[in-house]
């Protein structure tokens, strides 16, 4: 990211981590901006450079601390934010020469280090460049919408509660502001994210506020469906399975909000959901999966799952398949277990060998693939809306565009790739015609 204007102080940034990460960058850069300072996108001509780290599991901690060591060694200036500056210790034993750490969402404690080792201007003559709805780090067309900070769970595997906090709900009013500067801005499709999306709102006991003289309660619903009056695509991440995600299927089937559900069941066994202190009834979560397809036939559902929790057994891994194969998810994201630094669950016995974790790990994903692609080709000859993402510019091909439909989340799910399409820019919603699939993504032509 490149913005600069004038001889102002100038600050390099670098974001890692997820898309609460990217909002809480996004913020700080917003902030640096009405402060007067230039954003450059290389070391030597920066002042100094702030680092948004990620500091939930080891090979995230190790790309911080890499990140980190090498802003050190190409500009010596490096101001440390976010989820692994809750460990002040662990960088300082790596990098004792940073000039200040904070944790995540620290954004004044990060910008009054910003003054102190690289003062602001006293004017900032380009205040106006910065724009209603702040710096943003994605395309133009769609943007990451945070509705809470922290979690008030206690999953034995994860940390986050200790890194971000307990649950603190955005107020709706607060949170509509922001999505109409979005769609005002020309933003296509926001990106509903929190630590958990479906308790939103929970901890301020579901707050009825008034934006444009109109009430709008801090519940999940009631948000999407005042969210959708902007008449752009919404699209919800980290649903956390509670109950109340079925009242958002018929807000799907009105067109309301796509239809898409991001839900991190995690496994399928009892024993193992019991032991990661998550919602142990798989049976139940068939049902309720029947049930919100009886309502959208064409619903997608994308989830995550741990495998070689400590203490899984070959039995307990297959009924995990077992699951798999009869639910038909749409997208699946898995990982092998490994020990986070503080949490419950390195304590738990029987800890499953690593060729065993990635045996297991490679008999899932094979077995997604197989039902993805078997989706993905059941989707051959229909006519599907969508946005347009980027238009390729290679020599060795002309008028394609990528896109994706609404069942695709950008960066984490497929593509579609459009041929022979003429006039289309980014942000722009096309209806195209299926005509072939690969095993993850879908090839079209304008319908």
């Amino acid at each position: 990211m490149h913005i600069t204007t004038n001889d102002s102080p100038k600050v390099g940034f670098i974001s890692l981590g997820c898309p609460k990460a990217l909002v809480d960058s996004e913020r700080i850069l917003t902030q640096l901006r009405t402060d007067g300072y230039d954003i450059v996108d290389n070391y030597e001509s920066a002042g100094l450079v702030i680092v948004n780290t990620c500091g939930f599991i080891d090979s995230a901690i190790a790309e911080s601390l890499n990140t980190i060591g090498e802003a050190l060694e190409h500009n010596g200036k490096v101001i440390v934010t976010g989820c692994l500056g809750k460990n002040e210790d662990k960088v300082l034993d790596i990098h004792p020469s940073v000039l200040a750490i904070s944790g995540p969402q620290a954004y004044e404690e990060v910008m009054a280090q910003v003054h102190e080792h690289l003062p602001k201007p006293e004017v900032n003559r380009f205040i106006d460049l910065v724009p209603p709805q702040g710096v943003k780090l994605t395309p133009r067309h769609y943007a990451y919408l945070k509705i809470s900070e922290g979690c008030g769970h206690s999953c034995s595997f994860c940390i986050i509660p200790d890194l971000r906090g307990k649950l603190v709900s955005r107020p709706a009013e607060d949170v509509v502001a922001e999505a109409e500067r979005l769609a005002n801005a020309g933003v296509q499709e926001l990106l509903v994210v929190s630590q958990d999306t479906s308790a939103y709102g929970s901890d301020i006991r579901f707050k009825t506020g008034f934006y444009n003289g109109r009430p709008v309660k801090s519940r999940l619903k009631e948000l999407c469906q005042a969210l959708s009056r902007f008449d752009i695509w919404t699209r919800l991440h980290y649903i956390y399975p509670y109950p109340n995600v079925d009242e958002l299927i018929p807000l799907m089937a009105e067109g309301l909000v796509l239809p898409y559900l991001d839900i991190p069941f995690q496994h399928a066994n009892h024993e193992v959901l019991r032991a990661m202190k998550r919602p142990a009834h798989a049976e139940k979560v068939i049902q309720r999966i029947e049930k919100w397809r009886s309502i959208v036939p064409d619903i997608a559902l994308r989830s995550t799952f741990i495998v070689g929790f400590p203490g899984e057994t070959e039995a307990q891994f297959q009924e995990l398949l077992d699951f798999l194969t009869e639910v038909r998810l749409d997208r699946v994201g898995a990982f092998t277990y490994s020990d986070v630094e503080g949490a419950k669950a390195n304590q738990l016995p029987n800890h499953v060998p690593e060729e065993v974790k990635a045996e297991r790990l490679q008999r899932l994903m094979t077995l997604q693939a197989e039902i993805s692609a078997e989706k993905l080709a059941d989707k051959i000859g229909s006519i599907q809306p969508v946005i347009i993402d980027d238009i390729v510019e290679d020599d060795s091909v002309e008028n394609v565009a990528l896109g994706r439909t609404v069942y695709d989340a950008p960066e984490i799910d497929g593509i579609v790739q459009i041929e022979d399409i003429y006039g289309a820019e980014p942000g722009q919603v096309v209806h195209v015609e299926i005509i072939d699939a690969t095993d993850h993504d879908l090839i079209a032509v304008p319908a």
